[in-house]
């Protein structure tokens, strides 16, 4: 929310443009605040005709402390031992969570994903990501329907149950890589037939062709690293460490 949390003198500006008959949208541009802030904010605490600041002021804290004991922050679960310190192993996972949220990925995908990725066994039920994080099994549903769809994760099914579980594996960000790497070639392919209709000699066409000429070389780039990887995996698996 642009400019933070709606403060008590931001709902008095509120009542007041309501009382003067303002919309949403000029009493959000009034406060420098989206018009769909000012009517979550009015809508649930009363609507235009009985929306009081300090009630509203009141209820809010009031749904915070509520949600705050309701929703406690998930402790620190084992995985194994190895002498780690549960407490660096929650606080490293928080840290890596807010680094995925800030490349993109929804907070709900990005608690899945970091849960299953500081487990030994990379793989884990519905029921213990309901445990581990707190949510509601609908919550983890939509999580990994979505990183599947990504390739972030794929199901298997529990031998001898009719349970699901959820895994990763080492190839996590290079199947990832290679979704951006389809994607790059796709934008690079349309960037040149833009080129080519627009007129390479004209403005538009020239920016399409500068964009078809840099997405070019990073995909190639891409691919380059790929292929240093797999190498590198094959010689792993052949040779693994320790031998």
């Amino acid at each position: 929310m642009p400019g933070g949390r709606l403060t008590d003198e931001d709902r008095q500006h509120i009542a007041a443009g309501l009382a003067e008959g303002l919309g949403y949208a000029e009493i959000g541009r009034r406060l420098g605040r989206p018009a769909s802030t000012i009517m979550r904010e009015v809508t649930r605490n009363g609507g235009p005709d009985d929306y009081g600041a300090e009630r509203a002021h009141e209820a809010t804290r009031h749904r915070a402390r509520r949600h705050k004991r309701a929703r406690p922050p998930a402790p620190p679960i084992s995985d194994g031992g190895h002498g780690r310190d549960p407490q660096a192993v929650q606080n490293f996972t928080e840290s890596f969570i807010a680094l995925l949220v800030q490349q993109g990925l929804p907070r709900m995908e990005a608690r899945v994903l970091a849960c299953l990725y500081v487990t030994d066994s990379g793989t884990l039920t519905a029921a213990d990501l309901v445990q581990r994080l707190h949510v509601s099994p609908a919550s983890i549903s939509h999580a990994v329907a979505f990183l599947e769809q990504q390739g972030m994760l794929r199901r298997e099914r529990v031998p001898g149950a009719r349970r699901e579980r959820y895994v990763i594996d080492d190839e996590i960000w290079l199947r990832s890589i290679l979704a951006s790497l389809r994607m790059n070639e796709a934008l690079a392919a349309a960037s040149q037939r833009g080129a080519d209709i627009l007129g390479a000699a004209t403005p538009a066409g020239a920016r399409f062709e500068s964009s078809a000429e840099l997405l070019s070389l990073v995909s190639a780039a891409f691919r380059q690293v790929v292929e240093q990887w797999q190498g590198r995996s094959a010689r792993r698996s052949v040779h693994p460490p320790g031998d």
